[in-house]
């Protein structure tokens, strides 16, 4: 009978192969990450620091005089996350293939292995799952910050309805894949999501399983699913992929259906 010292010094022998061939994010030390790994911490970090730093700022400069517009404001930015997952999603699903050179492995790829194995998401940590999206939105979350810096209050003060429609898009943009994320985890979620999702202020389990029904044609808003329904009556993206095909000649989806045969 071996050692368990030994055990475990094979466990992290093996750990830190996967580690240098590619196949683990992490190193055999939790704090020390690898260079995608550090890339994703800085980039939450930063994140929800900036957050936290204009959400301050917006509450300062707001005005009972603002209600309405803020309203407004807030809901165009959710609606415009909203579309802007779906477009996303919808290209990333439709066009395109694996062995495109860094896009395939980058972008497509994870798109066509989530339908293949839907549930692999929910096994993503926190800091996994919302990396990506966090150091897409830095840019904007630090340009916002700059204005808070430097332009006037009376400035501020004007801007501060166009502000909210920014910050949240901002939010909803960052919290995307953490929303599919749920819409994916049947067990074990905080009850204020499931209030969410059951009144459909963020995308619901149910709703999202219509996408997953093969061939993955419809559907593809992710961030609340609110224009699911509407682009799918008007058939915006059909049309959108016939004028593409009768452009390019490419067939939408012909990669994904390949692959995911090669797969099975």
């Amino acid at each position: 009978m071996s050692h368990p010292g030994s055990t475990i010094v094979r466990l992290y022998y093996f750990r830190l192969q996967n580690v240098f061939s590619g196949r683990s994010k992490t190193c055999f030390f939790p704090f020390f990450p690898t260079g995608k790994r550090l890339q994703e911490w800085i980039s939450v970090i930063l994140c929800f620091s900036l957050i936290g730093f204009n959400f301050y700022n917006l509450l300062f400069y707001l005005r009972l005089e603002h209600t309405s517009s803020v309203i407004v404001g807030i809901f165009a930015g959710v609606i415009t996350a909203d579309f802007l997952s779906g477009l996303f999603h919808w290209g990333a699903d439709t066009w395109g293939s694996v062995e495109l050179p860094i896009v395939g492995k980058a972008f497509i790829r994870p798109f066509r292995e989530h339908h293949i194995d839907p549930t692999a998401i929910t096994r993503h940590d926190f800091i996994e799952t919302n990396g990506d999206n966090c150091f897409m939105t830095l840019v904007p979350l630090a340009n916002m910050a700059y204005k808070f810096v430097s332009l006037s209050p009376e400035a501020l003060y004007e801007t501060c309805p166009w502000e909210c429609y920014v910050f949240a898009l901002i939010i909803f943009i960052t919290m995307t894949n953490q929303i599919h994320k749920w819409s994916h985890t049947y067990f074990g979620l905080p009850r204020w999501v499931i209030f969410l999702q059951d009144w459909h202020v963020i995308l619901p389990r149910k709703h999202h399983r219509i996408h997953h029904v093969s061939p993955h044609e419809t559907y593809f808003c992710i961030t609340t699913g609110w224009l699911n329904y509407p682009l799918e009556k008007i058939r915006f993206w059909r049309c959108l992929e016939n004028i593409i095909q009768a452009v390019t000649g490419e067939k939408p989806r012909a990669d994904d259906m390949k692959w995911a045969q090669k797969i099975k």
